[in-house]
């Protein structure tokens, strides 16, 4: 049988070492499913949320506040898993775009791939690996009927772009990333260095007020960590590079709450503007490849040294374990590499490997990241240490799939317009006047909100307030 939301909620407040009394605090309500699909998005969707909700209420409470009531509606939380798809800006829809290219291909051997060109880099580097082909389907078509799947795959990873063959979970399982991504739970809390407790500041009018957070990430997961952290009060200050691509429609939606702030890393003043910043933070949250930031200075062990208790939060794409480990990668190739797109064709009986109906593993781990966080908190003011908290797409996908799949999950209607509706907020932005989802936790004390607007990267100065 199928675990439950509470179920699936107290293991995970379980795996954090969190007081379970908390507990009795939450409200979860809906059913499953909405969203059509076989594997449980809509319970995940839940759970995680309210994993984020949950744990700040209880550190309202211990900081000196009132304890009080979380509640979770499955339908508001599979909205707000889908929540770049809902913005608009001006009354004009500004969801995200995929690049012409990206997505499913046939390789000569029959198997397929799905690339993801929507970082210009990415998708000039699968031209070039092509043989310098010309932007468009139909040429990408005919050069990858000289490529078997496996081996367009190993070359676009030597290569440093972002390319998975569609596999079936037998073979994930099989394989030897897919044994390393199996066994962790999906937030790791360890701690890495030795340090006095911190205690939480005095109860103030939000969980997080006063919580200092670096967020060095970009796309969906990290980004949706750090806004969830602002919707509680922290001050989070987003670092950029104005050499690095972004999307623009995300930048939108995860932007609120946040400052942001522009510095290059390969500028020796930039990097040791950061290490300040790092050196007066609590949370030092940060997704890009596996051991680039590590190159600047700025690996868990050596933020420790440098402020003892910082809380260091990693995102990957496949975990700390396994040789996939140093791969670059998005939420839309891990679900296709580790078999979910397989057996969601396999369960509605299509050839075509079928996505899930939303970028699940990106949201989910983003509420997990910012629930890990949060333990964290609560952990250094009863231990002391420096913490490091990690959580992967790859990890999330196999969170999911231990949650069971649903007979006739893919019969979901989906999500109607007037429901959507309900669960928009305006409010102005660096961009024009946003429309966008609201947080899906309800907290009756000390309901989430964002207090700044969203702005164009780049827009404040590095420094905290």
């Amino acid at each position: 049988m199928n675990p439950t939301p509470p179920d699936i909620l107290a293991t995970l407040w379980h795996q954090a070492a969190l007081d379970p009394a908390a507990l009795a605090q939450i409200s979860l309500t809906g059913a499953e499913p909405i969203q059509p699909s076989s594997f449980r998005v809509d319970a995940a969707a839940q759970s995680s949320i309210a994993a984020s909700g949950l744990v700040a209420a209880l550190i309202h409470q211990r900081r000196g506040g009132a304890a009080q009531r979380v509640a979770v509606d499955m339908r508001d939380a599979a909205i707000e898993f889908r929540s770049e798809h809902w913005l608009s800006i001006a009354g004009r829809p500004a969801g995200a775009r995929w690049d012409a290219i990206a997505g499913l291909c046939l390789c000569g051997d029959g198997r397929w791939v799905r690339l993801h060109t929507n970082f210009p880099h990415h998708r000039d580097g699968v031209l070039r690996l092509l043989g310098n082909i010309a932007h468009d389907r139909a040429a990408v078509a005919k050069a990858l009927a000289n490529w078997s799947a496996a081996e367009f795959e190993a070359a676009a990873a030597e290569a440093g772009l972002v390319v998975t063959m569609t596999r079936s979970l037998a073979e994930w399982d099989a394989s030897p990333q897919g044994q390393a991504s199996a066994s962790p739970p999906p937030v790791l809390i360890e701690k890495i260095a030795d340090a006095p407790p911190i205690p939480l500041p005095p109860a103030a009018a939000r969980p997080l007020r006063g919580v200092r957070v670096l967020d060095l990430t970009r796309v969906i997961a990290g980004p949706v960590a750090g806004r969830t952290l602002a919707a509680h009060g922290a001050d989070v200050l987003h670092i950029s590079g104005a050499h690095l691509p972004s999307f623009h429609e995300l930048v939108m939606d995860t932007g609120r709450g946040k400052r942001t702030a522009a510095l290059d890393l390969r500028a020796p003043n930039d990097c040791a503007r950061l290490r300040d910043l790092a050196a007066h933070a609590d949370i030092f949250l940060q997704g890009y490849r596996p051991g680039a930031i590590a190159a600047h200075g700025f690996a868990p062990e050596a933020l420790a040294a440098l402020n003892p208790g910082i809380i260091c939060v990693s995102l990957s794409a496949y975990g700390h374990l396994g040789p996939w480990a140093a791969r670059r990668g998005f939420d839309s190739l891990v679900q296709n590499a580790n078999g979910m797109n397989d057996a969601e064709a396999l369960a509605a009986e299509e050839a075509k490997p079928r996505p899930l109906p939303c970028q699940a593993l990106d949201h989910a781990s983003g509420y997990l990241l910012a629930f890990g966080a949060m333990a964290a908190l609560l952990r250094r003011a009863e231990e002391g240490g420096s913490w490091l908290v990690r959580v992967s797409l790859a990890g999330t996908g196999e969170w999911i799939k231990r949650l069971g799949r649903l007979d006739a999950g893919l019969s979901a209607p989906g999500l109607a317009p007037a429901d959507i509706d309900a669960a928009l907020e305006e409010s102005g932005s660096g961009f024009g006047r946003m429309c966008a989802t609201r947080h899906a936790a309800r907290l009756s004390a000390t309901p989430p909100r964002w207090d700044l607007p969203a702005m164009p990267l780049g827009s404040h100065a590095p420094i905290w307030r």
